[in-house]
């Protein structure tokens, strides 16, 4: 490729420079990188800088790999190494732009007004150049320095009078490796990684832009969007023209990491950007908040992993698990709702229009709480959310869209953080969920442990004593461990070769060790054979066998792997279907019940409960109320009456799971009502009435039968399960073991199943709220 506008350089080949900068994010690379460029050109810090005259074709890549700047350009001027100066001056070259794509032209006029706006002058002063040589060698001359020309079109004056001029002020290193073959382009990497580090000034103080409490939307968009909120990414998709699709990222990618990050700077990052410093800035970066949404931070469960996290996970609101970014603390709503923003304003700039309404999914196995959080959360982002969707049935949307199929599938949806399995009937425009199980502390965080793990055993017996590397350190041997399993994938041998992970005595210690397949089917093995588990009980729970199953879906990222294929395939006597996409089913099953909602031809949908609901009794007993794949919408009454004379209160502890036994199920909450009237001990009857509405949210209402007046009912998990499973333990429970024939429920039935735009019931006068606090489940 030449150079058309340098005379000098004309009719010469390009040479071809790669440059992969330390920067993480654009804002960290214009922040730091401004004084280093002109709307006329950049200086390149390099050790081998190229001759004068010189035609480039370069490209700037972030950490994470994301070109920011592409164009051509020649060299004017290079300047020699001169480590005695004070400050010592740093080889390198000014390059003059000849042409630049348009968004490289967008980012290079952004930083220079950011230096104008500094005082900093676009054009300034450098040391004077060094010349070349015949034979190359730097010799410095006295010729006056000019200033760089302002350029703001890419192609520049075909004659330039005079070379361009920048100052280096401390620009990132960088060490050109020529590629193998003929005018291939060089190589050039940092000789020192670039760490974002706090302010001196004290902690970051975060701004979400999140408001304290969601409004209702004015006026709902004409546009409805599926949302699939992963574990490790989320993904939008859309209906158009009766053919979804997905909605690409800012950064042209089809998923949005669900990451949330605080940069040096104190502004939170989301999406790509955020995970280009999930390796320098660990401790102020937000990922797998999927897994503890809902979970009350007292929970054996969040107490466990926890410290598997680099970022601060604390006590927050109503005693939930929350986060610390900077000194402030967010909840794992505002952290989701955060990822949902950044997916909707995607939608927004791909669509051209406004969007507020949205479908989105959830996995089938999360449980009251962690539901209601979702869609909390989804409000917190400006969106109206139409319907929570479980992802398998999603799936199994995008399975089935144009095919009008009449089959019984099993979907087996395995993410970064939680394991689905549900059977489905389909039968054309009906999708009905016969059973599901899950495991919500299973996934492909999970296997990357495991390796983590192997690695770190890797690491004792190289060094001879235990890992003692920072949270950074930690997260490289975590990201090590996803490429590695990765690329296992598709290999059979992957090197990992970690540098200066730690130190002793002075000196840095690094990891150079290998992984083979085998090797990873070693470690993750039990991890599938727990998958395959879920399935035969999911089947069970209906008396259904492996034969009776027409297609087998795989659905999310960690089904890739072939050992998951492998055991699919052996257990289901069939290899599983390759129909629908493992990262995008969700999002586009998603869009497509979001389309329907309306319709008169829309489809059908028939979920059922994912997990009994049921209540605790003295003893530590659980009396089931709902059970396990129940169809929604439900409603349940359960008859209790007093135990003493005068009773006036009554205390009611509401678990969720298969177990007899309470501390063995989730913990959902202690219903408390309060004001009976004064009677005699069994004359006051209560009906405690269960409510499912097709989203699987629970709402509990309580109503006195004598006098037909409804109860104040409010759940309350301030004294935590801990607390509640002792009290069932001592048989100390204010209430009744037993039941009664109840009446009819008063107000309106239940709506029949089926509607695909049926929404939750209606909080009727003095029902009680939500459940406020959700006990995780321990993972096996």
């Amino acid at each position: 490729m030449e150079g058309p506008h340098d005379k000098r350089g004309g009719g010469r080949t390009a040479v071809g420079l790669l440059v992969k900068l330390s920067y993480g994010t654009v804002e960290e690379f214009a922040d730091r990188f401004a004084v280093n460029i002109s709307r006329g050109g950049i200086f390149i810090r390099s050790r081998d800088p190229r001759p004068v005259g010189t035609p480039l074709q370069f490209e700037l890549k972030l950490q994470g790999g994301e070109t920011i700047l592409r164009g051509q350009g020649v060299v004017r001027w290079i300047q020699a190494e001169d480590p005695g100066a004070h400050p010592p001056v740093a080889p390198g070259m000014g390059v003059q732009f000849t042409s630049l794509d348009e968004a490289s032209r967008a980012l290079v006029e952004r930083m220079v007004s950011l230096k104008e706006r500094r005082g900093v002058a676009p054009g300034v002063a450098t040391p004077a150049p060094v010349a070349q040589r015949p034979d190359h060698t730097p010799t410095p001359t006295r010729a006056p320095t000019p200033v760089m020309p302002q350029v703001p079109r890419p192609t520049p004056p075909a004659a330039t009078p005079s070379p361009p001029a920048l100052r280096p002020a401390s620009p990132p290193t960088l060490t050109p490796v020529p590629r193998a073959g003929p005018g291939s382009p060089a190589q050039a990497d940092l000789s020192q990684p670039h760490r974002i580090e706090q302010l001196s000034a004290g902690p970051l103080r975060v701004e979400t832009g999140l408001p304290a409490e969601p409004s209702p939307i004015a006026r709902p968009s004409r546009a409805i969007i599926g949302i699939d909120l992963g574990t490790t990414n989320s993904c939008a998709a859309f209906v158009k023209d009766g053919r979804p699709y997905v909605i690409p990222s800012r950064e042209g990618y089809n998923t949005v990491p669900s990451i949330v990050a605080l940069n040096s700077r104190g502004k939170l990052v989301v999406g790509h950007l955020a995970k280009a410093q999930l390796l320098t800035n660990p401790r102020q970066t937000v990922w797998g908040a999927k897994r503890l949404v809902g979970r009350a931070f007292d929970s054996a469960v969040v107490q466990e992993i926890k410290s598997k996290f680099a970022y601060e996970i604390v006590e927050g609101p109503e005693g939930l698990a929350a986060v610390r970014l900077g000194n402030e603390t967010l909840t794992l709503e505002q952290v989701s709702a955060l990822v949902l923003r950044e997916v909707k304003e995607v939608a927004q700039n791909h669509l051209g229009e406004e969007v507020n309404r949205a479908v989105i999914t959830v996995p089938a196995y999360y449980n009251e709480r962690q539901r209601a959080a979702v869609r909390s959360a989804g409000a917190l982002a400006g969106l109206q959310v139409e319907r929570i969707l479980n992802e398998p049935t999603a799936a199994a949307l995008a399975y089935a869209f144009g095919r009008h199929v009449n089959q019984r599938v099993l979907v087996y949806d395995l993410g970064g953080g939680t394991f689905d399995a549900s059977v489905l009937e389909l039968n054309d425009n009906v999708y009905e969920v016969v059973s599901t199980g899950g495991d919500t502390f299973l996934g492909g965080v999970d296997f990357d442990s495991r390796i983590v793990e192997r690695l770190l055993a890797a690491w004792e017996a190289n060094t001879g004593e235990p890992f003692a590397g920072d949270r950074v350190a930690l997260s490289r041997l975590v990201d090590a461990a996803e490429r590695a399993k990765c690329a296992l994938s598709e290999r059979t041998d992957f090197p990992i070769q970690l540098p200066f992970l730690s130190m002793k005595d002075g000196q840095p210690l690094s990891l150079d060790t290998a992984l083979s397949r085998d090797d990873i089917v070693e470690l993750v093995e039990p991890l599938v054979d727990r998958t395959l588990n879920v399935c035969r009980d999911v089947l069970s729970a209906k008396g259904l066998e492996t034969s009776e199953i027409d297609e087998v879906l795989l659905v999310g990222g960690q089904s890739r792997m072939p050992l998951v294929h492998e055991k699919v395939a052996g257990l289901f006597g069939k290899a599983p279907s390759r129909a629908v996409h493992p990262d995008e089913a969700v999002a586009v099953g998603a869009a497509l019940l979001a389309h329907s909602l309306g319709s008169a031809e829309g489809v059908v949908l028939i979920d059922v409960l994912p997990m009994s609901i049921g209540i605790g009794l003295p003893g530590g007993r659980v009396k089931t109320i709902i059970e396990r794949n129940t169809p929604l919408p439900a409603r349940k009454q359960y008859g209790l009456a007093t135990t003493r004379d005068g009773q006036t209160d009554f205390e009611l502890v509401v678990l969720q799971g298969e177990s007899p036994l309470a501390e063995e199920c989730e913990y959902l909450g202690t219903l408390r009502l309060a004001g009976l009237p004064a009677g005699p001990r069994g004359m006051v009857k209560i009906a405690v009435t269960f409510e499912l509405g097709a989203e699987c949210l629970l709402t509990v209402t309580a109503r006195e039968l004598n006098t037909g007046r409804q109860v104040q009912a409010v759940m309350s998990a301030k004294e935590g399960p801990q607390a509640a499973h002792r009290r069932l333990e001592q048989g100390i429970s204010k209430g009744a073991t037993g039941s009664f024939a109840m009446p009819p429920p008063a107000g309106p039935p239940a709506p029949p199943p089926g509607a695909a735009t049926a929404a939750a019931p209606a909080r009727a006068p003095g029902v009680g709220g939500f459940l406020k606090r959700l006990f995780g489940r321990e993972a096996r």
